[in-house]
């Protein structure tokens, strides 16, 4: 429920207009879902189309840059890529890539027949018999790749195996069969050979297969943070710091891609609305929105935003990271609670008192997004998350049509009274 009237400051100010704000959070949520923003990944430069959409946005709000430019350069170290060829041949049939399988992030290329041999945990774990078994697949004759059951295995046992594939995959080509959704990240670093994950439902034991994957290590990528800023009514060194992280995974393959709605084209579109939202109503406090690149491939962005700062970091009172925020329907997450006791009982007397989401939820510390920097430099700090129905995360569901934006209206009116609250 959204309510009219907002005190700020002793003053009367209008709230968000529901239906034109939440329009103009799902064209924006949907733009960056479309396919050419390529994922806002590192194929084709999608992350940065995405910043300059983002950087258009803020100056069509007449939000200003710290600097002459709304961009912060900086370069991502290396970056595992698949622009071009994804292609799994099984049994005559093309298997889809992201549905059926998916590379892991630091597979290298291939372009052949695998001939996997089947090997049991128990002989993983005997150094051994596995050594013999991996010696024979060395040699290439009879199978090239070994297979690994993680359909019929139980948690101890994967837990003990840890990053044993990735390990394996520098020396020969690795399967894993699977029965769970295929999620995916981003890898700076890429093995010596392919490692692919195939679904139990179109896969059997030492199938045979042609795969064609091309895999691109991208070294010194050039990314970019975008930045915009309104300062407050009085002169004031304090500031609020709104951010979303707005790159994602990028592309699988030429006519593939992820399209990252709830994360994090949702947190970026509430980014925007935040400063369309201050822009008419100046804040008290100097208000910072950031959109933070290569949050997928390690927290970089927001990493090097901290090492290099366009003021102390001590002048921030209190930074609201947004992440995910494209339901609601179960509440909210506050991430740092704990470690805010004051403020997060600010947050959730402010939600009961205006009767906003079912429940804003506690969570201790998490290094699970681009909050993490702040709070490793005693920057207060909160990452908000929704909860609802939708699950679809890291996958090639994660689409603009699986949003609800059910508690969008209810999310935006809480955090601008909460960051109107803080002192």
């Amino acid at each position: 429920m959204l309510k009219n009237l907002l005190v700020i400051v002793g003053c009367s100010l209008p709230l968000f207009s529901s239906a034109q704000d939440i329009k103009e959070v799902r064209r924006i949520t949907k733009t960056l879902c479309s396919p050419e923003f390529h994922g806002r990944g590192y194929v084709n430069r999608g992350d940065s189309i995405a910043a300059a959409f983002i950087a258009n946005e803020f100056e069509k709000l007449g939000v200003q840059p710290i600097d002459e430019s709304y961009f912060q350069e900086f370069t991502i170290d290396a970056v595992n890529t698949f622009p071009e060829r994804t292609s799994i041949i099984l049994n005559d049939r093309n298997l889809e890539p992201g549905v059926h399988f998916i590379a892991s992030p630091l597979s290298g290329g291939y372009d052949g027949m695998i001939r996997p041999k089947l090997v049991s945990w128990e002989t993983v774990f005997d150094s051994e018999k596995f050594r013999a078994i991996t010696n024979e697949i060395a040699k290439g004759q009879e199978f090239n790749a070994i297979e690994l059951d993680y359909v019929n295995v139980d948690k101890d046992t994967l837990k003990m195996a840890g990053p044993l594939p990735d390990q394996l995959a520098m020396y020969f080509p690795v399967v894993k069969r699977v029965n769970e959704k295929s999620t995916w990240s981003v890898a700076a670093d890429q093995a010596q050979f392919p490692l692919v994950e195939i679904q139990d439902s179109v896969y059997r034991s030492e199938s045979r297969f042609k795969l064609q994957l091309d895999a691109y290590q991208f070294k010194g990528y050039p990314s970019q943070n975008v930045i915009a800023r309104i300062p407050g009514k009085k002169k004031c060194k304090k500031t609020i710091v709104f951010s979303a992280h707005y790159d994602h995974l990028g592309r699988f393959g030429e006519d593939n891609y992820f399209p990252g709605a709830n994360d994090n084209a949702s947190g970026t579109a509430m980014l925007i609305s935040m400063a369309k939202y201050f822009m008419a109503n100046p804040p008290k406090y100097n208000t910072l929105f950031i959109a933070f690149a290569g949050e997928e491939a390690g927290l970089l962005g927001s990493k090097y935003y901290v090492e290099h700062p366009f003021f102390p970091l001590k002048d921030i009172r209190f930074l609201v990271n947004l992440d995910i925020m494209g339901s609601g329907e179960e509440g909210i997450t506050a991430v740092n609670a704990t470690l805010h006791k004051k403020e997060f009982k600010k947050l959730q007397k402010l939600n009961a008192k205006y009767d906003l989401l079912t429940v804003v939820k506690p969570r201790g510390p998490a290094a699970n997004s681009d909050h993490y920097w702040f709070t490793n430099r005693n920057v207060p700090a909160f990452f908000i998350y929704t909860m609802g129905p939708n699950k679809h995360y890291h996958d090639v569901f994660d689409t603009y049509e699986e949003l609800s934006f059910s508690e969008y209206e209810d999310i935006t009116e809480l955090l601008v009274r909460f960051v109107s609250k803080l002192r």
